[in-house]
């Protein structure tokens, strides 16, 4: 069984796949307490499906790219089998997870998409630092910027992590709390080898909205 706050269909509103039509899988439960967080209704309550009950009602959406969040969606067990059943059933599968889950278990054919934690969060002594060996050219990784100090976090980590490797890094202002403009200004004046990027599907549907 699984513990599912919500299944919903909509426009992917991060990563390199932003803009693109998705199904989201988001499971319930999570071991941070991130001080920006956006969901933490997923924190806990949910309801029980079967995986099987699960994989019927995205197929149902008609749409081949599935994303499983939380949350963290690793906490479960029987995520890792989700994620194998949707590609085996030739979807295109993110998991989105905050880093602290071994990662190396999860099927290499997935889109791991790691959030790296800054000290703005409050919890970025909790990263498992092995999971970037874990990371293949496929994969991504996520900073959210809370602050100067973050930044310079961020700009610390992916030079001992990212500078040689092939996966996507993506830097995004954390909503409420940065200036998408500040953010913009120091990576342009860095030249930050990394993505700006702006949650879309806030800017779409407003901060509140759940279900998309």
């Amino acid at each position: 069984m699984l513990r599912v706050t919500e299944i919903f269909a909509s426009i992917q509103g991060e990563t390199s796949f932003v803009g693109l039509p998705f199904a989201f899988v988001r499971l319930t439960g999570c071991n941070l307490r991130c001080r920006y967080c956006d969901t933490t209704y997923a924190y806990e309550g949910g309801e029980d499906f079967s995986l099987k009950e699960v994989v019927s009602r995205v197929e149902l959406f008609g749409i081949t790219r599935v994303t499983v969040t939380g949350g963290e969606p690793l906490l479960q067990p029987e995520a890792f089998r989700l994620v194998e059943t949707f590609l085996d059933r030739g979807f295109t599968v993110l998991v989105e997870t905050n880093g602290t889950v071994p990662l190396a278990p999860l099927d290499p054919r997935a889109v791991k998409v790691m959030d790296v934690k800054c000290p703005g969060s409050g919890e970025e002594r909790k990263m498992l630092w092995d999971n970037f060996s874990a990371l293949t050219p496929r994969d991504e990784v996520k900073f959210v910027v809370a602050s100067e100090e973050d930044y310079r976090y961020a700009k610390e980590i992916i030079g001992r992590y990212c500078a040689k490797s092939s996966f996507a890094v993506l830097i995004s202002p954390a909503f409420g709390f940065l200036a998408p403009e500040t953010l913009a200004g120091w990576m342009v004046g860095d030249g930050l080898s990394a993505r700006f990027q702006l949650q879309l599907h806030k800017l779409v549907w407003g901060p509140g909205a759940r279900g998309v």
